[in-house]
């Protein structure tokens, strides 16, 4: 909002220093200040009423380590990183803008969706919360709009350059000519294209119609069908990582912030014509807007840690983190960086499997020994850690020591190849 009253002062009335405004390093700047106050001053507001609401977490007896002093813990504590997202995202963020839509829609949804199961476990007493059915129909239907927007509207859309001696040779109106910093002209070719990007790999682009093309030419025109399954697929699985991951204080919050720091730098070079052609990456129209939402975000999660750090004063509640998981996939997949989840997200993607591991080997060993055996002490990972002695303010520190360096790892790609 104060994007477009700036930018009316500036065009209007020459107001001093509302072209300030233009730039996105300095609404990004601004989207981490304000996220930053808000998360901290509104807080701490926060966590007094849900004290008086007795908002407190219920602890199951897991028989680990001080989680008898967690008792009690006010939860839903995501309605402070929902809050310091979405207020500095509509103040500086172009609105109109497709993806910052996007994202707004997904923190939304997902925060909503995550509200009511937090909603029925504290007031409704019931320790299951919202049926997991409803959790993943919510997933899916995220997954349904940010897939069907992203295939087929038309402001989404990636573009590759061209020599200037063929721009004469193709249709004219999907040409658009930008002039750079440096003022010099590239002709952008607009491509329209369900396109991702492989980590390591050269020729990096990867279409999703060659999944279908094996099948013959006529199958590309269901290509629609394999894109959003993918989305769908992606959104519920990230979504579910941080809800996994977000068993021990400060685990999820850290490591989601160090995410988004990653998928902002990937929004800034992926939207600006300048960088993308010098990593010979797509580039890709707007997303450098993504930049500020990206901001806020980052913002949101360190100020909420000042208070969810170990000891937690609160905990996020499944009203953050499925909303966090969704905002990175969601980021992740406007960025064309889906294929590097599993880097990126390696924290949320072991977490997950050591679940889905000890689950699975406790009934084969059932059904064949008649007896269930486990691979962990306990699932998910960090709770196996802790089991084995380990405090979990050091099992928290060594957790986000392996984001930064997967993180790294993940940026390094854009050259690495």
């Amino acid at each position: 909002m104060l994007y477009y009253l700036f930018e009316y002062l500036h065009k209007h009335h020459d107001f001093p220093g509302a072209g300030v405004f233009q730039y996105i390093s300095f609404r990004a700047a601004m989207a981490v200040i304000v996220s930053l106050v808000i998360s901290l001053l509104f807080g701490k507001r926060i966590i007094n009423l849900l004290h008086r609401k007795q908002v407190g977490e219920t602890i199951r007896d897991l028989g680990l380590a001080g989680e008898k002093q967690k008792q009690g813990t006010p939860t839903m504590g995501g309605l402070i990183i929902l809050s310091a997202i979405i207020i500095p995202t509509l103040l500086f963020a172009k609105l109109h803008n497709i993806y910052v839509i996007l994202m707004l829609i997904a923190t939304v949804w997902l925060g909503f969706i995550g509200f009511m199961d937090d909603y029925i476990k504290v007031f409704k007493k019931d320790k299951k919360g919202l049926a997991g059915k409803f959790k993943v129909i919510g997933q899916i239907g995220l997954g349904l709009i940010v897939g069907t927007t992203f295939y087929f509207h038309p402001d989404i859309q990636t573009k590759v350059e061209i020599p200037a001696d063929l721009v004469s040779k193709v249709e004219q109106s999907k040409v658009e000519a930008i002039e750079d910093t440096e003022g010099r002209t590239h002709y952008m070719l607009e491509r329209k294209l369900p396109n991702t990007t492989i980590p390591f790999i050269k020729d990096n682009e990867f279409n999703y119609s060659s999944i279908l093309a094996m099948f013959g030419e006529k199958f590309r025109s269901y290509t629609w069908i394999i894109y959003i399954l993918a989305v769908i697929i992606i959104v519920t699985a990230v979504s579910n990582g941080a809800n996994i991951t977000d068993g021990i204080d400060g685990l999820a919050t850290g490591t989601s912030a160090i995410i988004g720091v990653t998928l902002a730098v990937f929004a800034y070079v992926s939207g600006n014509i300048i960088f993308a052609n010098y990593l010979n990456i797509m580039y890709i129209p707007n997303t450098g807007e993504l930049v500020v939402f990206a901001s806020a975000l980052i913002g949101a999660c360190v100020g909420f840690l000042w208070y969810n750090a170990y000891p937690a004063q609160v905990f996020m509640g499944d009203t953050g983190s499925l909303a966090l998981g969704g905002i990175i996939a969601v980021f992740a997949i406007a960025v064309r960086k889906e294929l590097l989840i599993p880097i990126l997200c390696g924290i949320f993607l072991i977490e997950n499997l050591s679940v889905m591991i000890q689950v699975a080997y406790f009934k084969y060993t059932k059904k064949k020994f008649g007896e269930g055996r486990r691979i962990f002490k306990m699932s998910p990972l960090h709770h196996h850690y802790q089991k084995l002695g380990m405090h979990e303010s050091k099992i928290v520190s060594r957790f986000w020591i392996i984001g930064i360096m997967l993180a790294i790892m993940t940026i390094v790609t854009l050259k690495l190849r």
